[in-house]
C-alpha cells in the first residue's frame, strides 16, 4: 500500500500543485500556542495558518484532503479562542481530518475526539513522552482514527540530539506495533526528496514499509517555497520528488517478502543515527 503523503501549505497555488502530482493531504497548520517556546532556536515548520487558510484550501483541492493541525488543548484567553470553537470553525472551514498535536493526558484525547464527533477524521500526534506513556488506553478511545509520531517535538523532550533517535531506537516500532493490534493506520516523521535529508530519505522510507507505516509529511526541504518562488520550478521539484518517492515505494513493495532487504536497512540507519549523533556531541 502506497504512503499517504503529507504536504504543509497555506498556498491554493501551490496546494494546486501537490494535488495534481499526486499529494494526498494538504496540510494546514494552525498550531502556534507554545510551540516557539519548545522548539526555540531550531529550524523547524511554525506556519501559524489560520481558519481561513482552510477555506482558501478546501476550494483550491478537489481530490486531496485537507489536514489541519489545531492547537493543543486549552481554554479560551484574550489571545485566542478555546479548543472547543477552534474545533467548530476548523470543521466549518471544511477540514477532513484533524490532527491534535502536544497532548499529554487521555482526557485531552477524549475531549478532542468527543468534540468532533465523527464530523472529521481525527489524527493523534504523538510526540511527548506522556502520550507514548498512555498509548495504549488513547488506542481504546472511540473516535481515534490514525496516529501520527512527532519526531521532532519527541525526540527534543527525551533529551535526543538527533530527530531520527526513536526511529533507531526502536521506540517507532513499538507505538506501531501497537497501533496495528488495533487496526488504527499511523505514521511517523518527515521525510525530503531521496538523496536528500541528514539521514537520507531513502532509507526512512524503507523503514516506513518495514514497520507499517502509512503516512508521512513531505519536509519543507522536499520543496522549500520560501526559496523557489517560481510555480513553474515548483511543479518541477514536486514532479521529480514524487517520482523518485512512487519508484522507491515500488521498490519496497517488490521487496515485501525479503527479510533481508529491510533488516539490512534497518541496521544502515541505526549506524547513520548513531554516527550523526556521535558529530553532534562534539560540536558543543
Amino acid at each position: 500500500m502506497a504512503l499517504k503523503l503529507m504536504y504543509i501549505t497555506n498556498n491554493p497555488d501551490v496546494a494546486k500543485i501537490a494535488e495534481d502530482v499526486g499529494v494526498d493531504r494538504i496540510f494546514v497548520d494552525m498550531e502556534y500556542i507554545g510551540k516557539s517556546d519548545r522548539q526555540g532556536g531550531m529550524d523547524t515548520v511554525q506556519s501559524h495558518h489560520s481558519v481561513a487558510d482552510v477555506k482558501t484550501i478546501r476550494s483550491a483541492v478537489k481530490h486531496s484532503q485537507v489536514l489541519v493541525r489545531i492547537n493543543p488543548i486549552h481554554e479560551a484567553s484574550e489571545a485566542y479562542c478555546s479548543s472547543r470553537d477552534e474545533i467548530e470553525a476548523v470543521i466549518g472551514a471544511g477540514a477532513d481530518i484533524l490532527m491534535l498535536p502536544f497532548f499529554t493526558t487521555v482526557e485531552e484525547v477524549r475531549f478532542f475526539c468527543e468534540t468532533v464527533a465523527g464530523r472529521a477524521k481525527t489524527m493523534l500526534l504523538v510526540e511527548t513522552p506522556e502520550a507514548v506513556a498512555v498509548l495504549d488506553e488513547l488506542l481504546l478511545i472511540p473516535g481515534v482514527d490514525e496516529i501520527h509520531v512527532g519526531l521532532n517535538d519527541l525526540s527534543l523532550a527525551c533529551g535526543h540530539r538527533f530527530m531520527f533517535v526513536p526511529l533507531a531506537d526502536g521506540t517507532v516500532e513499538k507505538i506501531g506495533k501497537k497501533c496495528r493490534a488495533k487496526g488504527i493506520p499511523f505514521g511517523f516523521g518527515g521525510i525530503a526528496a531521496p538523496g536528500n535529508g541528514a539521514l537520507p530519505s531513502e532509507y526512512v522510507i524503507r523503514e516506513h514499509y518495514r514497520l507499517g507505516s502509512s503516512g508521512v509529511i513531505l519536509s519543507r526541504s522536499f520543496c522549500d517555497t520560501r526559496k523557489v518562488t517560481d510555480l513553474h520550478r515548483v511543479r518541477e521539484i514536486f514532479t521529480e520528488g514524487m517520482l523518485a518517492v512512487r519508484n522507491l515505494e515500488q521498490e519496497c513493495q517488490i521487496q515485501a517478502e525479503n527479510s533481508l532487504y529491510f533488516e539490512e536497512n534497518q541496521r544502515i540507519v541505526a549506524d547513520k543515527v548513531c554516527a550523526i549523533c556521535a558529530r553532534l556531541a562534539e560540536r558543543k
